[in-house]
């Protein structure tokens, strides 16, 4: 049994005590389940952070949870079209259920900085992360977004669990 609301706690703890990334903190919150060491899966999802490496992007606790349909739902071998349309509809449950709740699965949106639906291209920023102080996290959502994120991938994880 999966306590959903520990690994949401969890999750929003790793983001904003640790400073790790939106897709880091959802892939570490759950990376335990799969056998995966911290390191490892602190390594694999750091690029998705700030919606890809601060492009600005898909929201890197969306990217998280993308990461970890990998492994709930696996498509290892290309050959396997079923194992593919499984993961896909997956993925595209995970991202409308947070686009439901948040509007948009984009960075550049969530954060405000295009009108949501806009297409607006944003300005290149710097790779530079942003210093996490506490002036960072009163303008950010990204505390809650990654809360969302833990949940909604939990919420599909125990669900499947429960239908095996």
């Amino acid at each position: 049994m999966i306590d959903i609301e520990a690994r949401v706690a969890e999750a929003r703890r790793l983001f904003k005590e640790e400073g790790y990334n939106c897709c880091q903190a959802v892939v570490l919150a759950y990376s335990d389940l799969f056998g995966l060491d911290k390191v490892t899966a602190a390594s694999a999802a750091s690029g998705f952070g700030g919606g890809m490496g601060r492009m600005r992007e898909v929201c890197g606790s969306v990217s998280g949870m993308v990461f970890l349909a990998g492994f709930i739902s696996p498509a290892a071998d290309p050959k396997v079209k079923a194992a593919r349309t499984a993961n896909y509809a997956l993925v595209q449950e995970v991202a409308e259920e947070f686009r439901k709740i948040n509007g948009s699965i984009l960075c550049k949106e969530l954060l405000g900085l295009v009108p949501m639906g806009s297409g607006t291209m944003t300005p290149k920023e710097s790779p530079e992360p942003s210093d996490r102080t506490s002036e960072y996290y009163k303008k950010r959502p990204c505390e809650e977004l990654v809360g969302i994120s833990a949940r909604i991938i939990g919420e599909k994880l125990h669900q499947m669990t429960n239908n095996l």
